[in-house]
């Protein structure tokens, strides 16, 4: 059951280039359709959610790293207590629809 309620998003770190953003959700909470300016990587470090994408559905677990391309529509929703960090180039924008 999805909720209008995002996930919290914090940047953890900037570098010269990249940045690190963590994402922690609960379930029902959704990330709504957006893309990302650049390329960014995604590395889920507790719980579940289903990234879901124009070439389909995938469940990312504990361990998962999933790349996502830039200016790909993609939406998350959180299915466990979630955790994940979010690398992307320091000049990277994320775009909702």
């Amino acid at each position: 059951m999805a909720t209008t309620n995002m996930p919290q998003l914090h940047t953890l770190i900037e570098g010269e280039t990249y940045k690190a953003i963590q994402l922690k959700g609960i379930p029902g909470m959704v990330i709504p359709y957006h893309h990302n300016t650049g390329e960014a990587l995604l590395v889920v470090k507790e719980g579940e959610a289903l990234l879901r994408m124009a070439d389909g559905e995938h469940t990312l677990g504990v361990g998962s790293v999933f790349i996502i391309p830039a200016n790909k529509e993609h939406t998350l929703t959180i299915l466990t207590p979630f955790k994940a960090v979010k690398v992307m180039s320091l000049d990277a924008e994320i775009h909702f629809i």
